[in-house]
């Protein structure tokens, strides 16, 4: 018996509807939901997948995804709050928003192609009174077990300033493949007790949570002048560099572009091999511009709307190696970094292979070796050359209320081009 598409996912999310269980990150629950963004309507260039951030008093994100069916479900949303750490705090949602706490999605529409069948969903985020870490979730029918997806967002209100040194002074041999952000806050627009403890900051790099560094302690703090230092030379405290990514551009099915090979049109959906990859660990560190590990949707075969005009392709990774020691996972923004067994990579006659299936348009990608070493980017290499975009986040506990506030949030560019 054949199945299509959409029935095989279906089929699986049956399977995985008892399976359940809320985590506060960054997930879908189900294999139909695809193509997850959420962004702020701000931002002045979409093709970089914005992070999911804004102000207090500019509150304008919203969230974006796929349900690969025919029929729009009936799905709502409901706010958590989180602390610094991500886990759920104590507050009531009367706490921290207006209005009651669960919202329908009503905002959809069918996608336009004949090759997949999907419905795409918007939901513009509601205010909340509060800044600091939410944890927004998508569920069907009112039943909050019934998850489909979750999504970190951010609300600042920023009340620090902060300055950036860019010397790597003192980095000794990891110079050349680690990344260290120093950086000075001033915390006088701002009354704070006790800031050693009441203080809390996370840095990420290329809007990743896997590899992120909570609670990141200062070296030291000036209560006379208001003033906390992070100077790190440590290497738990720096980021491996890693290298420029990798990309692939499907933009158009007609006339495909740089990195893709063989297309086969014929099967629903599509089949898309990536052109034929090999370790970069141990070669020189090539220049170029990269998306920091994001995605563009984007269909140039058609004039309509790429959201709902973008076909779905089942797209072939393969990376010619030796066998390696661990598990090997093609990953990037596309499935929010995580490592499942989708992107997993099999390996077979000296090549490891994959396919992931993706929404028509440009695509960063890396290939990730989880193998317990702590180093991840072994097939790519580690260059202190590389751009890299980094976010810093502060957070203050007050007495009052008792929530992690995030009163400061701060990129750094890392070796712009």
């Amino acid at each position: 018996m054949k199945f299509t598409l959409g029935t095989l996912l279906l089929l699986l999310s049956a399977a995985a509807a008892g399976q359940k269980t809320l985590t506060l990150d960054d997930r879908t629950y189900e294999p139909q939901i695809r193509t997850v963004l959420c962004y702020s309507q701000r931002a002045p260039d979409l093709s970089m997948m914005p992070p999911a951030v804004a102000g207090l008093d500019n509150q304008d994100l919203m969230l974006e995804f796929d349900d690969l069916q025919d029929n729009r479900q009936n799905y709502y949303a409901r706010l958590v709050h989180c602390n610094f750490d991500w886990t759920k705090s104590t507050l009531m949602d009367l706490d921290f928003i207006q209005d009651y706490n669960e919202f329908p999605v009503n905002d959809y529409s069918s996608s336009i192609n004949q090759q997949t069948a999907y419905i795409h969903y918007r939901f513009a985020i509601p205010p909340v009174k509060l800044p600091g870490n939410y944890v927004l979730m998508i569920y069907r029918d009112g039943n909050r077990n019934d998850l489909i997806l979750t999504q970190r967002i951010m609300l600042v209100d920023p009340r620090i300033d902060l300055a950036t040194d860019q010397d790597m002074a003192g980095l000794g041999n990891m110079r050349s493949t680690n990344q260290a952000l120093n950086f000075t806050m001033n915390y006088g627009r701002t009354e704070v007790i006790n800031p050693a403890s009441s203080i809390h900051v996370t840095i990420r790099q290329n809007q990743r949570w896997d590899n992120a560094k909570q609670d990141v302690r200062p070296s030291s703090v000036r209560e006379d002048i208001n003033q906390i230092e992070y100077h790190f030379f440590d290497l738990d405290k720096t980021f491996k560099a890693g290298n420029e990514f990798r990309f692939v551009d499907f933009r158009s099915l007609n006339y495909p572009g740089q990195n893709t090979g063989r297309l086969q049109n014929n099967t629903k959906p599509y089949t898309l091999w990536v052109a034929l990859d090999a370790p970069r660990g141990n070669q020189a560190y090539a220049l170029y511009n990269d998306m920091n590990g994001s995605f563009l949707i984007d269909n140039k075969d058609y004039g309509q709307e790429p959201w709902v005009s973008a076909n779905y392709l089942a797209v072939n990774f393969t990376l010619k190696s030796e066998a390696l020691k661990g598990d090997l996972y093609v990953m990037g923004a596309f499935n929010r970094w995580q490592k499942n067994d989708e992107n997993k990579m099999a390996y077979r006659d000296g090549v490891y292979s994959g396919s992931v299936l993706l929404k028509q348009g440009f695509y960063n990608y890396q290939y990730w070796l989880e193998n317990g070493g702590g180093d991840g980017n072994q097939v790519e290499g580690n260059y202190y050359q590389t751009e890299n975009f980094y976010e810093v986040f502060v957070y203050y506990m007050p007495f009052q209320p008792n929530a992690d506030l995030l009163i400061g949030y701060y990129v750094v560019n890392v070796n712009p081009h």
